[in-house]
């Protein structure tokens, strides 16, 4: 089948897990046959980079990946995210999708590419996957003026605090129409599909969770004390350094003596503070960011991943990564976090310092318990998380929506499919 992903942001003109997410449902999709058209915006990523993308790697056979920029540059994304329309892109993006080109089309994150307004493109099969909270909540993360869990909206005021201009055409019901035009939505997990809900959003929703490519699923190396990439046992914060991911509630843990560390992989707007927090804490290490080929090793020789997230995530690709290295996993009782982790059985949850302590200190002593942990999450991993376990999932969603619109010709090319 011919598939066209609509995306702000792809690899390597991306900044988070959405990209990520992305590109490796293309990769499976076309390593199950099917051909992928990737569309995203170069410019919504000049206007937010703060410097330039690491060199783009070949993609695989059956992908096609073509980056959008129009003669207004920077101001192009910002028409877009004003009037929720693709001002600067609407002839180009009429030609890619127009004239029958493809059997399905997924909407991912459009907010900079095209806003609700994209959704009424193309003919087909059409998907929308929420890999954010961008359909009920304009700064997309539900964290309210920038510091708190957003429990009702305030939506304009949230928005200023963000310095971001209000997007007035929120107002307008123009998401309301164009949703009429997408046959099925997608949550990452069922507490995104439920906090969708929660926000008024009435359309039924399918859950379907992020996977890992098949081929990094192998056997992970046996850690040993002479390849760790630390000189003492520790624990492993990755992410973007931002207030939302909660990692000044866990430094404060690493402030007196002890024999365990905290190494922090990532950066951001945060990251200054959190340093000068940790400026006299020996205990906790910095990396900065870190390549994914190295991230792997990080991950093997930790005793166990903290996610201390006070935000309302939609998944958690980080716990899937942890898990594939046989590492367990600390996260917060919050958002889909004990979801994932009472369904892999690879880790704890906390909610308090003491409760954060006492998991810590239980990975810590208890070798044969933190093994036991680690090989229920890697094993959950190929069980649910992985690509042989997912894309079927996904290709299933497109069958039951060609079902009922009566598309023969999808029906017929899925029954022939690798996944069949």
């Amino acid at each position: 089948m011919r598939f066209a992903f609509l995306t702000t942001f792809y690899p390597p003109y991306n900044f988070g897990g959405d990209g990520i997410g992305v590109q490796r449902l293309a990769h499976g999709l076309a390593r199950a046959g099917h051909h992928v058209t990737v569309v995203h915006d170069l410019d919504a990523y000049d206007a937010l980079a703060k410097s330039s993308p690491p060199p783009c790697a070949p993609e695989p056979e059956r992908i096609t990946v073509v980056g959008l920029r129009s003669r207004l540059g920077r101001l192009a994304p910002l028409l877009t995210q004003q009037t929720g329309r693709p001002i600067a892109n609407r002839r180009r993006l009429r030609e890619l999708l127009g004239n029958g080109n493809f059997d399905v089309i997924n909407f991912h994150n459009i907010s900079l590419i095209g806003g609700p307004d994209l959704l009424a493109y193309g003919d087909g099969i059409k998907l929308y996957m929420a890999h954010e909270h961008w359909l009920v909540c304009p700064t997309h993360v539900l964290w309210r003026h920038g510091r708190e869990l957003c429990t009702g909206r305030q939506c304009f005021r949230c928005q200023v605090h963000y310095r971001r201009p209000p997007q007035l055409w929120r107002w307008t019901g123009l998401l309301e129409r164009r949703l009429h035009h997408v046959d099925a939505f997608i949550a990452m997990s069922e507490f995104s599909r439920a906090k969708h809900r929660e926000f008024g959003f009435e359309r039924e929703m399918e859950v379907l969770p992020h996977f890992l490519p098949d081929d990094e699923l192998s056997a992970p190396k046996t850690p040993t004390v002479s390849s760790s990439p630390h000189e003492r046992p520790y624990f492993l914060f990755v992410g973007r350094l931002e207030l939302m991911k909660g990692v000044q509630d866990i430094i404060p843990v690493f402030a007196d003596a002890g024999d365990t560390d905290l190494v922090i992989a990532g950066d951001g707007d945060h990251a200054e503070s959190l340093r000068a927090m940790a400026a006299h804490m020996p205990r906790v290490r910095f990396v900065g960011r870190v390549a994914s080929d190295q991230l792997a090793t990080w991950y093997r020789h930790a005793v166990a991943l903290i996610v201390p997230s006070l935000c309302f995530e939609t998944f958690g690709i980080i716990l899937l990564e942890a898990f594939r290295e046989s590492t367990p996993v600390i996260a917060r009782r919050l958002g889909p976090f004990p979801e994932l982790i009472q369904a892999a059985q690879g880790g704890e949850i906390f909610e308090t310092r003491e409760e954060l302590i006492a998991a810590m200190t239980r990975l810590t002593t208890d070798r044969e318990y933190r093994d036991r942990l680690a090989a229920a999450g890697r094993a959950a991993v190929g069980r649910m998380w992985s690509e042989h376990a997912v894309v079927p999932r996904y290709l299933d969603i497109v069958r039951r929506v060609a079902v009922k619109k009566q598309a023969l010709q999808v029906l017929s090319t899925l029954s022939e499919g690798a996944y069949a």
